[in-house]
Order: structure tokens, then sequence, then C-alpha cells
């Protein structure tokens, strides 16, 4: 089963459907790939061996009995360890809930079920979903170079897509942490429209920003994942009613005529030049397949906008970890300790304040959408950087201005995909973003499939790593191109 960690969803579906693969050999060679590279790794928080093993001898003989469930039919995947898990563990970074077994599952994790997925593990990400890291718990490494950052909350979910450790995994996103951990491990990210997949079961930063959604190595498998995972849910009120479109509807479409708004200084502004150069190709690429740029101007108060988020979100997670802080402080890492103190100390005053910003912010964003298919801009503020333990651990300044290009749109909850446009000089890898309209996931998928094929095709390859060459040969990068 040579390289068949990095086949896509669609190709690895066929296989087992067709019984030229099974969903136990499958399950098996990936627990092997884990077992090799995980302790470098360090994406998996918890793995699920046992039930993954069980589960795929099941679905197995659904097939052999002519049951098949779907594009999702015993492949091997992964979730954040925010999602519970009925009788497994779920510890969302923190020792705080270091002994936490849900008694049920997440609705994602029953979904994933009842679509046949077969769930590996749980994955590694920062304390509480915030930026950093409890000093008890391990710091996914990005597959691309050791000690360089991996990115943010969902770092186990990119790290572990891109070493080809799952087929699919899901990441949260609150003030980025799809998009930044997708930018840097150079992976796909599709963050859905707020309230399009359900939050119940997956433990909350700030209810009103978390968004729920896939982690992959192509927009089609995004698009898989996303429909099993998308709907209302009547546990989660603010799930959406709206109905789930084919999100693979327009996947094939191309890009002649649409509209999309680019705002190069946006782009440019404090970047480095490799990473905005590639954005800014990545656009021209979709001009030349026929679509039309527009030029636009992002809102002038934007870094007023930004700062308001920390107020927003350090004052919701006070609300939910109330239970546990201040009573357990001393448990709690110190960021996220300092973090939380920080949202029981803002007014009522304060988060009205930040809120009327949000709101400006969203209005503004959303007459910027008007006459526009998507926007485009970078995924994250930065490629992949060095990183030190005791820097992911311990109490740094937060700089407001590195979710610029993220922050936004949480505010606002609309979707968003992040795609690989190439890679930098240190040979790590770089994110083009697609803003779309609310409910608007299947043109998302329509531009990142264009996007891919055209950038093939222009020899901008879309590159996933092997971290077995990485830490076996003791070289700093190695690509493999699919």
């Amino acid at each position: 089963m040579e390289e068949i960690h990095y086949k896509s969803i669609g190709e690895i579906s066929d296989l087992i459907r067709e019984k030229k693969i099974s969903s136990l050999d499958l399950v098996l060679y990936h627990l092997d790939r884990i077992k090799q590279l995980d302790s470098h790794l360090k994406s998996y928080a918890t793995l699920m061996s046992e039930q993954a093993i069980l589960r795929a001898k099941k679905l197995d003989q659904e097939i052999n009995q002519g049951h098949y469930r779907g594009s999702l039919h015993g492949v091997p995947i992964a979730v954040k360890d925010l999602c519970f898990t009925r009788g497994i563990r779920t510890m969302g970074g923190s020792s705080v809930f270091i002994d936490n077994v849900p008694e049920y599952d997440a609705t994602i994790v029953e979904l994933f079920y009842k679509a046949g997925a077969v769930i590996l593990g749980k994955l590694n990400l920062t304390e509480g979903a915030i930026t950093y890291y409890n000093p008890k718990f391990q710091i996914p490494e990005n597959p691309w170079k050791p000690n360089y950052w991996s990115g943010a909350s969902s770092s186990g979910s990119g790290s572990a897509t891109a070493a080809g450790l799952a087929f699919g995994t899901i990441g949260t996103d609150t003030g980025g942490s799809i998009r930044h951990p997708s930018a840097v491990c150079g992976t796909v990210g599709l963050k859905p429209t707020w309230g399009r997949v359900s939050r119940f079961g997956v433990m909350d930063l700030a209810p009103s920003l978390d968004h729920v959604g896939p982690m992959t190595r192509t927009s089609v498998d995004a698009g898989i994942i996303l429909q099993v995972i998308s709907g209302f849910d009547p546990k989660d009120k603010t799930s959406l009613p709206n109905q789930v479109p084919d999100m693979l509807s327009k996947s094939q479409l191309g890009v002649k005529g649409m509209k999309i708004g680019y705002d190069e200084n946006y782009t440019f502004e404090d970047m480095d030049e490799d990473f905005a150069r590639s954005v800014h190709d990545g656009v021209k690429l979709l001009e030349k397949s026929g679509a039309k740029i527009i030029s636009i101007s992002m809102p002038k108060n934007l870094k007023d906008y930004i700062n308001a988020w920390s107020i927003i979100c350090s004052s919701e997670a006070a609300v939910i970890h109330s239970a546990t802080f201040p009573s357990r402080s001393k448990e709690y890492g110190p960021f996220l300790r300092n973090w939380l103190q920080n949202g029981l100390n803002y007014s009522a005053k304060d988060y009205s304040e930040a809120n009327f910003l949000r709101n400006k912010c969203t209005g503004e964003l959303n007459f910027l959408m008007h006459n526009l298919d998507v926007i485009a801009c970078p995924s994250t503020a930065k490629a992949a950087y060095p990183v030190k333990k005791e820097e992911l651990y311990g109490l740094p300044k937060r700089d407001p201005w590195l979710g610029r290009f993220t922050v936004p749109t949480d505010y606002a909850g609309l979707p968003t995909i992040s795609l690989p446009s190439g890679l930098n000089k240190e040979g790590l890898p770089l994110s083009i973003q697609f803003i779309g309209h609310y409910l608007s996931e299947p043109t998302l998928i329509q531009v990142g499939c264009t996007f891919e094929k055209i950038a093939n095709e222009d020899k901008h390859k879309i590159f996933v790593v092997d971290a077995a060459l990485i830490y076996e040969s003791g070289a700093d990068t190695h690509m493999d191109y699919v």
C-alpha cells in the first residue's frame, strides 16, 4: 500500500466499495503509520485503536453483504479533542479536563458513524482552543519542518492531515484555527457558515464565534466531509434549519464569469513578499480561467475591529469555564488562565462596545460581498516560523493583527476555504483563502477545485509532506506531489 495514505477520500472510497481494499487493512495501515511517526509529530492526544479495528471489521462485513453507506464508508478519519466521544476522554487540551469521559457522542461524531467513517482517535490542540498549550500536553509538530509553528488550536488536525495520519480531520475556528494550521501545514481547510455544522458535544471556546469544519488534502474531500456533518440539529438550537445542498454540485463548473474581489494592499501589507506573491499569482491564474477580478478595499478600521475580538472571545470563554475557573485556576496553563481572568475583568460595557465593533465589521464585509461571488486574500499572516516550546507553553503577548485575515469572517459567520498556493523560499507552504456568501459552501468548493486544477497545470503544485522521510533521514523537508 505504498503512499496510500496520500490518496483522496474519493479514491479510497472507490477502492473500498469495489472490495479492492478493506477498511480493516486501511485502519491497521494507519495505526502502524501513526505508531512510526506520531512520537515525533505528536498530533494524536488519544488513539482509539481497539474501537477503530472493531468498527472496520463491522463495516467490511456490511460491504460484503451489499450495504454501502457512502463515500466515508470504512474511511479512517480523526477528530479534534474538543469533540465528545462516548467512553473516550475528551480533554480540550487542558489538564482540568484530563479525566473527562463523556457519556455521549458529539453530533458530528454520530453523523460520522452513521456515514460509516472510522475514527482513529482524538487530535491534540492548544488549551481550550485558544492560541497556546497547557504544559502537561504535547505540542504537535509541523510535518514540513521540526520546531516550526504548526498553526495554533487545530494544530494536531493540520499535522495529522498533512502527514497522512488520517484521510481527513475535524478542526474548529473561533479566530482562525481551521485556517492557520491548514495554511502552515499545506492542507485544505473549510470553515463553514456559522451554524451550518452542529456544535452539540463540541467543547466551546466562544459560542458566538465558534465554527466546526473539515481539514483535508483536497477541496472535494472537504466537500465530502462537510456533506456528512452539516444540517440542523435539535440538540443545538443555534444550528441552521436550511436544507443542506449537494456540496459537490458545482465542483466541475470552473470559474468563468465569476466575480472575485481582491484588495492588493490588504494582501501585501505587513506580509512576506513570497507569501503575498503566491496569493496574487493565484488570483491571476483564476483571471486567466475566466474569472473577473474586482478591485475592492477592506475596511479602514480593521485594526479597531480586530482588537475587539479578544474582549468578546475571553468574556464568552470565562462564562463557558465558570464551573472550573477560577475555582481550579492552578490547573490551567498560564495563557488560558490569564485569558479567562481577562474575560472576568471586562465589564458589560466593554463587551457591548466590542460587539458594536463586531457588527460594524460584519456590515462592512457584507457590503463588500454584495456584488461579488467570493473575496480572495491570504489564509494567515505568516508562513510557518521557528518556535520554542517554552514560548508556546508560556505567556507571550498575543498580536491581534495576526488575525486580520481570519477574524472578520468569524465575526460575520461567513464560510471560507483555504488552499495551498505554493512554497516560500524555505520550502514551506503558502496558502490562499476565498471568502464566500452566507451558506455558499458549494461555490467555495467550486473555486477550490478550479484553483487546484489550474495550479497544478501551471506547475504551482499542491504539496503534501512525507513526514517519515523528514524524521528518518534527518532532512529539513521532503515533499511528495499529489
